[in-house]
């Protein structure tokens, strides 16, 4: 098509010139000292079009010939830029080819390559990829120092903000991993802090902090950044709740007075104070500093509603009840016999329900409650049936039937 055209244009010239030229009877003389030429005007248009045209090549010859060893410097930089970016690549793909010496080597030629390139030199990102990559090689070989060796290079060459923003980020959350991976939270922190607020709400980003605290020993802060996680679904729903229930065991675990307690008990979240698994630990350990009226008071909303618990929620409020027990009130009697009534066939729930009886000495509910627990080998702890053979056996002592107390006590013995 595009030769059809050409010579479309080519026969328009023609025509043109044949029609404007052809009937040209001008004459061009020239003197020149006292010589005398005549040309035709239509040879003379020729020969001065032919005559421009060789200048123009002249010119551009003599500035391609002036110009010549600039652009053998321009050649030979882009050669080494080429060069440069190909050893960048070579060390991304011998890096995840798992060659790591030859990927640092490789990362380090192209930072060699990149010095003897101005537009390189000045290109803080290239820079820094190839020290991220070096430094990752150094760091599967084990190499520690020469890895923070690298990255110290690469926090100078960024500066306060460098060069590549989503690079130093990125290389920021790299070296955070590598302080995990060597057991060092306190500099992950460090450096999950100096990333931007945008940069440490992503998944990433919040999955090292969790792990930062976790090894800092924190885990109320890890318990806030796991329920963040969870909202942003960093993981499945059922790890979510496990991850949760344990970091908040593990902050209850750390409270040594009531006052505490209580405090860490304010501070969770809503939806740690309706898990009856959280509210369950809570109580355990309220029972262990003296406060077994705190820790029925978190219990109590779970008994207003167990039929909407699961059996393992269920079980596991009803044990923390049980320990909770001394001292219970009386207004807690209608909330248990509904509870009892509910759930008769669960061993967890009988139990809890005859202790109360017993702490309130209605020995004649109580009793049959505490045979029947004590008898559920396999549906209760040990130490849960050895306590029902103890309130039996003082039941027993109460009602003059030393007896049926001394066979309750060997039987509670015979368990330890």
């Amino acid at each position: 098509m595009r030769s059809i055209i050409w010579l479309l244009l080519l026969g328009v010239v023609a025509v043109v010139a044949a029609t404007t030229l052809g009937g040209n009877d001008g004459l061009v003389t020239i003197y020149w000292s006292g010589w005398r030429t005549e040309l035709s005007l239509n040879l003379f248009i020729l020969l001065l079009l032919a005559g421009v045209a060789l200048l123009f090549s002249a010119a551009q010859a003599l500035r391609s010939l002036l110009t010549l060893p600039e652009r053998a410097s321009r050649w030979r930089a882009l050669r080494r830029e080429r060069a440069a970016h190909a050893a960048l690549r070579e060390a991304l793909g011998e890096y995840f080819g798992a060659r790591y010496s030859r990927a640092h080597k490789a990362a380090q030629k192209a930072l060699a390559l990149s010095d003897e390139v101005p537009q390189l030199k000045a290109d803080a990102e290239f820079a820094m990829l190839a020290r991220i990559l070096a430094a990752s090689g150094l760091h599967r070989l084990q190499n520690r120092s020469g890895r923070d060796a690298q990255m110290q290079l690469l926090w100078q060459q960024a500066g306060p903000r460098g060069g590549g923003h989503g690079v130093e980020d990125g290389a920021r959350l790299l070296a955070a991993e590598w302080a995990i991976e060597d057991r060092d939270g306190d500099r992950a922190s460090e450096l999950l802090e100096q990333l931007p607020a945008g940069v440490a709400r992503r998944t990433q980003a919040l999955r090292l902090k969790l792990q930062a605290s976790r090894l800092q020993q924190r885990p109320l802060q890890a318990l806030s950044t796991a329920r963040l996680l969870a909202k942003h679904q960093g993981f499945t729903p059922l790890a979510a709740r496990g991850l949760l229930r344990s970091l908040a065991a593990e902050s209850i675990d750390e409270m040594h007075d009531l006052q505490q307690l209580q405090r860490l008990w304010d501070q969770f979240d809503a939806a740690d104070r309706r898990d009856a698994s959280v509210a369950a630990r809570a109580a355990r350990r309220a029972v262990q500093l003296a406060g077994a009226a705190t820790g029925r008071e978190w219990l109590r909303p779970f008994w207003e509603r167990t039929r909407e618990l699961d059996r393992d929620d269920r079980d596991a409020v009803a044990l923390a009840l049980f320990d909770a027990v001394s001292g219970i009130e009386v207004e807690w009697l209608p909330r248990l016999q509904a509870a009892l009534d509910a759930h008769r066939l669960e061993a967890a729930v009988v139990a809890a329900v005859g202790i109360a009886y017993a702490e309130r000495q209605l020995w004649g509910k109580a009793r049959g409650l505490l045979e029947q627990s004590a008898a559920a080998a396999g549906d209760l702890p040990a130490g849960v049936r050895r306590r029902c053979l103890r309130a039996l056996a003082e039941m027993a002592r109460e009602c003059g039937d030393d007896a049926a107390a001394q066979a309750h006590e060997r039987a509670a013995a015979a368990m330890d």
